[in-house]
């Protein structure tokens, strides 16, 4: 009787959803763009990361034994540098899904245009933590999975910002480029070849190590203490509520419509 009532609740709600949702598939993403963009508390939370990274680059600069890529084969004598990946970790792109929300429209529609727009700003903290890192010479990658033909509207984007950008060495690795694909693996090795990354800076679990292809969320959040010595030490993540990996593996990163995605999430929300 119970399992019934519970059935019947979710299916009430997916009902009232798939109608809400065939007004408008976007306002589904309303509430996490709006806390991106107004909320205090992200704000400092992205600060804070920054912040208590700054405190370690003396101790972590220092340490030649201290080094934050799993696929590093540990040589030493390796400049110290570190490694981020560019959306929402340096750039702030929440304009543009708001204007997927206002525009009625889904990613990838529109992606190039704001990109090709160079008005991405910064995400808070950034900038200064940066700034001193490379006052102390440590070298600065960007690693993204914005495709290769974006390489230089992104670059642009980041320079603009006033961003530590090397033109001496490819410091903006991209998705295709040198055969690269979208596991970031391949360009952490290159990048620890001949540096020791002793930092690492993203917003999705995969930006740090590798995850079985298409984990659950299970899966994924179980991962995460397989790691737990390097989170806030040599790995910092920030919280990124609009999109990412961890919305795909509700749905098991199938190419489903838009109501059997939301009926997914309702089957895996937890009411106890």
């Amino acid at each position: 009787m119970i399992k019934n009532k519970r059935n019947l609740f979710f299916l009430s709600i997916f009902f009232l959803f798939s109608i809400d949702s065939d007004a408008d598939k976007n306002l589904e993403s309303l509430m996490s763009v709006l806390y991106s963009q107004t909320s205090g508390e992200i704000k400092a939370t992205f600060v804070q990361t920054y912040n208590t990274a700054t405190e370690l680059l003396e101790k972590a600069i220092g340490d030649s034994d201290w080094d934050a890529v799993l696929e590093s084969e540990g040589k030493k004598n390796r400049t110290p540098a570190i490694i981020l990946d560019v959306d929402e970790t340096v750039l702030d792109n929440t304009p543009f899904n708001a204007r997927s929300i206002m525009n009625h429209t889904n990613y990838p529609e529109g992606w190039d245009i704001w990109i090709y727009e160079e008005k991405a700003t910064l995400i808070p903290g950034v900038k200064d933590f940066l700034l001193r890192a490379q006052k102390k010479g440590v070298k600065i990658f960007y690693v993204t999975n914005r495709r290769t033909v974006y390489e230089e509207a992104t670059k642009n984007n980041i320079k603009k910002l006033g961003l530590p950008f090397d033109d001496d060495v490819d410091v903006l690795l991209t998705r295709g480029e040198n055969g690269w694909g979208s596991s970031k693996a391949s360009r952490r090795s290159y990048v620890s070849e001949n540096h020791r990354v002793i930092m690492m800076f993203g917003d999705n679990l995969n930006d740090f190590f590798d995850l079985p292809d298409k984990a659950d969320y299970v899966t994924r959040k179980e991962s995460v203490l397989e790691y737990e010595n390097m989170w806030g030490n040599k790995w910092f993540m920030l919280a990124n509520p609009v999109y990412g990996h961890w919305e795909q593996s509700i749905y098991g990163f199938e190419l489903l419509d838009d109501e059997s995605k939301t009926k997914a999430k309702l089957e895996n929300i937890r009411v106890n």
